[in-house]
């Protein structure tokens, strides 16, 4: 009996065909995509997510029932095996009968390797030549046999389910042992319980993650404070006996961030922040228990009025190293514009420490996000430096500057394994870090290979053993964003780039277009679940940006490596970074500063099954819409005009704005935002709400692109947090507030604001007149000094009463009853009579003066406040007090955007 072919034949015989050093391969010539391990691989996620919070019966008694159930299918299989020897054999030599590479419909040996040889197939003959030669094949290639035996007897063939069944199982097992021994490292320990008894303790924590800063959070009529955010371990623990516990246990440290940096202006510098990963410090807190059940917090540690670590083991020197190159990063941007300054070290590191709110608004809107996070591109980038571009492996498994360079084969993919292994040094070892690394040496794996096709089998093993390593990332909605996302560039880009190529697409517009409809295909029902909304524009967006994504990583890791040693090359390397870095931040701001970027959609795990079933649909749709150009572009322009909306089309089809509007109150939530009509797409715009987005949707839709002055009636977040929505691509002439600079960090926020984009900053007093075009307005209040301070911010606020077409719009803030008593008695409170339209003081609350009320008699009374919001505004008793005078009351939180438009004789209110 012959010994066994070696099973590299095959491939050695391709290659050697090919007749080119660089290893050319046809995908023909591969076999199948491999799909084994996708089971496997499916089932230890599903296994991970559920058994982290099974009990400890539930886990043993999984993994007892899945040994046995294996035990038993591997027992049954040998027994098969034995028994089935002959079948086997006849297995074999019914496969080298087959006729080589051909179907074999007639039997017999036609064109093949004689039957008694099962070694070898020779090229199709005879009933096979129809087929002709595969492409680069121009000799006979060897075949294993032990492959073709699998495919031959009964009982031969009915063991491999078996043992693929087997195989799960064993993986279940193992995933349960897994997932409940992490499970318990969570619930177990004396710091969950302590969290439940809201205990202070003295701790000491092992930091895991870089620290971060909270984003700000409007609450109310103010700014929550900022907090820094610390991933950490507790490794001892002491309660207030004194007793010392060892223990380890994941939690999440919350410190006051302190005041900000910068004169004032900038965000907070506090000390924890320049903590690093494996840094031990000491705090004396208070425990909480973690806000979401399941997830991987054992407790919350707060720290009040500490305002510097007391550090008492320091970072490793591996994570000295890596701060070290982090900061000279930082240190070789600070130089460059802000949009640069904050994107590149997110780019290259996933530093996005300096990125502002606004921004990363702006890249969530456009799903460009992934690219201010650690991801597996990233990683891809640079190993594309190396062996060329992972999706050009279909048709030339080897290029880059390796093979050029002459390195060996097995010399590139060690070159590679150093670049994964400084990549996961640098951008830390916490688990997205490790899950990048492991898509990216998907890259490295197919290079090993020679394969294109083991990128799938190599992307199931990458799963499989970090879940088994990790078992939190199977609830990870960023790990499972990553995995489709690389499936997708796998699996249907390749598909759909080729399609699009047989259509007249250029190749590598095709493969662009194809690589980004794909991930957004199977990413989008996931991203719909995390944001409630779904983009229009992430597949243009994706597509721009990836223009400039290539250059600006590899450029930013040009200026890492070289920071530390020659810090003017590594700012003039941030430098040219810096302009792909800022078209990626254009298409960003661009992308979503269109009215119609996005739709909102169910954020649960049925609006995503709804967007999949609708996604599946269009697909099938444009598949035979390609057929018809002139649909195809009948379509794209339709899809153009949806996005874009241009104003004049949308006044007609929606009918907001209603023609000759003169004034228009925004639905920002709670907050008050409100513009007045300055001519064609002109208004003054009068307090900016909480939200930047709100208030600049708003502003879209009513057709706003210049704004000769911005009135702030006071300081209150919920009137000038949105100050960067209303400032975006819109020419702006002034900004006036209120004299009373309360609160002072959102004073300070409203300067930083105005000095960013020169615009001047004046203040209002009572008696100033002002006028634009037919919009004339004059201040009421607050008076000019000396005056008294005002009792708080609300009572400071900026009254003005306006005149458009002959209607008086009366705008009183957030005046309350001692400011609103003492502007009746004031020069000015003769003027507040025959008002039609009043913009109600403080959201509609129950702090109203009657007498201002029956004074002012409006026709129309108009209130802006939040749905469902915690102060319960607007108040019942002023709803019917405004009634009693006649008006109509109108709210945002139910009627949503409103105008007014008319003249003294009619008035007509539209709502969006």
């Amino acid at each position: 009996m012959r010994g066994a072919p070696d099973p590299h034949a095959g491939r050695a015989a391709v290659h050697a065909a090919s007749s080119g050093r660089l290893g050319a391969a046809h995908p023909r010539q591969e076999g199948p995509t491999d799909l084994r391990l996708v089971p496997p691989a499916l089932a230890v996620w599903a296994t991970a997510a559920v058994m982290l919070d099974a009990t400890a019966a539930w886990v043993t008694g999984t993994v007892v029932v899945c040994l046995l159930a294996a035990g038993a299918l591997l027992l049954v299989r040998r027994r098969a095996a034995d028994g089935g020897g002959s079948c086997a054999g006849q297995g074999k030599r019914d496969y080298g009968g087959g006729g080589g590479w051909g179907r074999n419909s007639g039997g017999g040996n036609q064109g093949g390797t004689p039957a008694g040889d099962p070694g070898t197939t020779g090229a199709p003959t005879g009933g096979n030549q129809d087929r002709g030669p595969l492409p680069e094949q121009s000799a006979p290639v060897p075949v294993p046999v032990g492959r073709a035996s699998r495919t031959g007897g009964g009982p031969v063939r009915a063991a491999w389910p078996r043992v693929s069944v087997a195989a799960v199982l064993l993986c279940v097992a193992a995933a349960a042992v897994s997932a409940g021994l992490h499970g318990a490292d969570v619930r177990s320990g004396p710091v969950p319980e302590l969290a439940r008894q809201y205990a202070t303790v003295t701790a000491e924590v092992e930091v895991g993650s870089d620290p971060r800063l909270s984003r700000p959070r409007i609450s109310g009529d103010h700014v929550a404070p900022a907090s820094v955010l610390i991933q950490g371990e507790v490794r001892r623990v002491e309660e207030a006996g004194g007793t010392a516990v060892v223990t380890r246990a994941p939690v999440l440290v919350i410190v006051d961030a302190g005041p900000h940096g910068a004169g004032g202006t900038g965000p907070p510098r506090s000390p924890w922040l320049e903590l690093l990963p494996s840094t031990r410090v000491r705090v004396v807190a208070r425990l909480a228990p973690a806000a979401v059940e399941g997830d991987r917090v054992a407790a919350v540690l707060r720290v009040r009025g500490k305002t510097a670590p007391e550090v008492v083991g320091g970072p490793s020197g591996v994570q000295r190293f890596a701060g070290r190159l982090r900061a000279g990063l930082r240190e070789a941007t600070d130089g460059l514009s802000a949009d640069a300054k904050a994107l590149l070290p997110g780019l290259v590191v996933g530093d996005t420490s300096r990125i502002t709110p606004e921004l990363d608004e702006a890249f969530k809107e456009t799903d460009l996000a992934h690219t201010l996070a650690v991801s597996g591109s990233n990683l891809t980038i640079i190993l594309a430096l190396l062996i060329g571009a992972p999706g050009t492996a279909q048709l030339v498994e080897r290029r880059g500057l390796a093979p050029r360079l002459g390195i060996p084969l097995r010399t590139t993919a060690l070159l590679g394994g150093a670049l994964t292994l400084a990549f996961v040094i640098v951008c830390r070892p916490d688990p997205s870090v490790l899950r990048a690394a492991a898509c990216g040496a998907v890259v490295l794996l197919a290079l090993a290979t020679g394969r294109r096709r083991s990128l799938i089998p190599a992307l199931a093993t990458a799963v499989l053993l970090l879940v088994l390593y990790d078992p939190w990332l199977a609830r990870s909605y960023g790990f499972l964003l990553s995995v489709l996302a690389t499936g997708a560039l796998l699996t249907l880009a390749p598909r759909w780039s080729e399609a699009l190529r047989r259509r007249g697409v250029p190749p590598r517009l095709a493969e662009g277009l194809a690589a980004a409809a794909a991930a957004q295909a199977l990413c989008a029902p996931v991203v719909a679940v995390l944001s409630a909304r779904v983009s229009l524009v992430a597949v243009p967006c994706n597509l721009l940006a990836e223009i400039a994504v290539a250059p600006a990583t590899v450029l930013g890791f040009a200026a890492l490596a070289t920071a530390p040693v020659l810090m003017p090359v590594a700012k003039v390397l941030a430098w040219c970074a810096s302009w792909p870095t800022g078209w990626i931040a254009g298409i960003a701001r661009t992308g979503a500063a269109l009215p119609g970027g996005g739709v909102d959609w169910p954020g649960t795990w049925s609006g995503a099954g709804l967007l999949a079933l609708v996604t599946v649909t269009v697909l099938l749709i444009g598949r035979r819409l390609l057929r018809h150009p002139w649909w195809c572009a009948a379509c794209g322009v339709l899809l153009v005009l949806v996005v874009v909306q241009p104003p004049p089309l949308t006044r007609v089809i929606t009918g907001w704005p209603p023609p000759g509007w003169r004034f228009a109150m925004c639905d920002v939530g709670q907050g008050d935002a409100t513009v007045l009509a300055a001519g064609d797409g002109s208004g003054v715009v009068v307090d900016a709400g909480p939200d930047p987005t709100l208030v600049d949707h708003c502003l879209r839709t009513l057709g706003i692109t210049r704004i000769p002055l911005i009135v702030l009636t006071h300081f209150h977040a919920d009137h000038v947090a949105g100050l960067p929505g209303v400032l975006r691509g819109r020419s702006v002439g002034a900004i006036e507030t209120t004299g009373f600079e309360e609160p002072a960090d959102q004073a300070r926020f409203v300067r930083k604001e105005a000095a960013a984009r020169h615009i001047p900053l004046t203040h209002a007093v009572a008696g100033e007149q002002r006028r634009t075009g037919s919009l004339s307005w004059q201040v009421l209040w607050p008076p000019p000094r000396p005056a008294p301070d005002p009792d708080g911010p609300n009572d400071a606020s900026v009254a003005l009463l306006a005149r458009s077409g002959g209607l008086r719009l009366l705008l009183l803030g957030d005046l309350e009853p001692p400011s609103q008593q003492a502007l009746l008695r004031s020069p000015e409170g003769a003027l507040l009579g025959g008002v039609d339209v009043l913009k109600v003081a403080h959201h509609g609350s129950a702090y109203q003066d009657p007498e201002l009320m029956r004074r002012v008699a409006p026709r129309i009374a108009l209130i802006s406040c939040g749905e469902h919001n915690m102060y319960g505004h607007p108040a019942p008793s002023t709803v019917a007090a405004l009634q009693a005078e006649g008006a109509v009351v109108l709210r945002t939180d139910r009627d949503g955007a409103l105008a007014v438009a008319g003249d003294g004789r009619e008035l007509g209110v539209a709502r969006d």
